[in-house]
């Protein structure tokens, strides 16, 4: 093994940070992902399509639950030590988050500690850490907040001997088409000081857009807007049938218009007109005239007015009608909380994927949504994307991580 080149990406999902690691020249060693519906498209884009993981004997080729991890392979975990250059990726963040319901007694948040166990097992020469600016932020507790998580996580990993460092990183500032604000922690044990990823991140952005041929400018916020992102992706371009689901249309592309389409373009299959799992919602004409009423009064990247939820009945809290002239908010992994900026309809899976810098050569697996008890247990791929670091974001932290190993 190569010691110097080698990551393991701890709760990996669909695989939006691997990818990026890839392109910024990483090798994966192993990723641990709950979810098969997640890692079934990991698997797909990364090891079976495109070999980034190397994978161990020991562990079997699958999703893994990272406390199974830890209570059946402490050995071999700890048999890598000084042999992992970068331990990637960031518990689960839907307890933290401000979109959502925000609990603290949420089972999910107890995944901290285990992330702490695998660093201090493992113990990489540097570790990046996501997640959501909720985590910065205690919880309430009577008319007092309580210690934030990141407060405990620094002091944690302080204590295993890492020098640490967190800030909000807003990723539209990289190239990514969404305003999408993220906790980024980076630790580092005698590889320099941690806080010089995040001045080096923000030198090398110029260099790497034009190594993307991306026209940005960095002066006066210029950011990839989304029309840049999306607008080859129109149904009025035309439809066929979808691919993989019966009694479906799916889009046609038209010409790439903006430097940004083109590279997420550049390695889809040129004999393939549909873009995968651009496959259009089925919705009712009172839908239709819905979102086209909204289209025609809303006020775009604003959640629609009380006045327009009382005409239509709708109970829904939030539903935004898209800007086409700027990057979107933050996507949460409900499409139905969008409404495209044209055309009456709610983001397909792709647009979805495109909005967080997935290529369109990346495919994805396992339902398109899901409803009822299966919500509990399956992650469809609205969800997948929703969750996802952007690759195009995770590829320029890849580069920095590299250079300070």
């Amino acid at each position: 093994m190569n010691k110097n080149n080698y990551y393991i990406d701890l709760f990996s999902g669909c695989g939006g940070l691997a990818l990026g690691l890839h392109n910024a020249g990483w090798k994966g060693l192993f990723a641990i992902e709950k979810s098969k519906d997640a890692f079934s498209t990991l698997k797909h884009n990364l090891i079976n399509n495109n070999s980034n993981f190397s994978w161990p004997k020991w562990l079997l080729l699958q999703n893994h639950d990272i406390n199974s991890i830890l209570d059946t392979y402490e050995k071999e975990l700890k048999s890598l030590k000084g042999k992992i250059s970068l331990v990637a990726g960031g518990p689960p963040c839907q307890g933290f988050s401000m979109a959502g319901r925000r609990k603290e007694k949420d089972d999910r948040n107890k995944l901290i500690d285990s992330y702490i166990k695998f660093i201090e097992l493992v113990q990489p020469k540097v570790l990046f850490f996501e997640n959501v600016r909720g985590f910065t932020i205690g919880f309430k507790k009577g008319n007092t907040r309580g210690q934030a998580y990141s407060v405990y996580v620094v002091k944690k990993l302080k204590k295993l001997g890492y020098d640490v460092e967190g800030k909000i990183i807003d990723f539209s500032e990289y190239g990514v088409p969404q305003k999408r604000q993220r906790y980024i922690l980076v630790g580092t044990k005698k590889q320099g000081d941690a806080k010089t990823f995040f001045e080096s991140i923000i030198n090398n952005r110029a260099n790497f857009f034009k190594s993307k041929n991306l026209d940005l400018s960095l002066k006066d916020n210029d950011t990839t807007s989304l029309t840049d992102a999306i607008s080859d992706l129109l149904k009025s371009n035309g439809t066929k049938e979808s691919s993989d689901t019966k009694n479906f249309q799916a889009g046609i592309y038209s010409k790439a218009t903006s430097p940004y389409q083109k590279l997420m373009r550049q390695s889809r299959p040129l004999t393939n007109k549909i873009a995968n799992s651009h496959r259009f919602s089925k919705h009712k004409e009172y839908t239709i005239e819905k979102f086209q009423y909204i289209l025609d009064n809303g006020i775009p990247n604003k959640n629609i007015s009380e006045k327009i939820k009382e005409k239509f009945n709708m109970k829904k809290r939030t539903v935004v009608l898209l800007c086409q002239h700027s990057p979107t908010p933050t996507l949460t992994t409900l499409p139905d909380d969008y409404i495209h900026y044209c055309e009456p309809r709610i983001l397909t899976v792709r647009e979805y994927a495109r909005i967080q810098s997935f290529p369109d050569s990346y495919e994805f697996k396992a339902s398109y949504t899901t409803g009822g008890e299966r919500r509990k247990t399956s992650v469809p791929r609205y969800t997948q994307i929703g969750n996802a670091i952007p690759p195009l974001f995770a590829e320029q932290a890849g580069i920095i991580l590299k250079d300070m190993i």
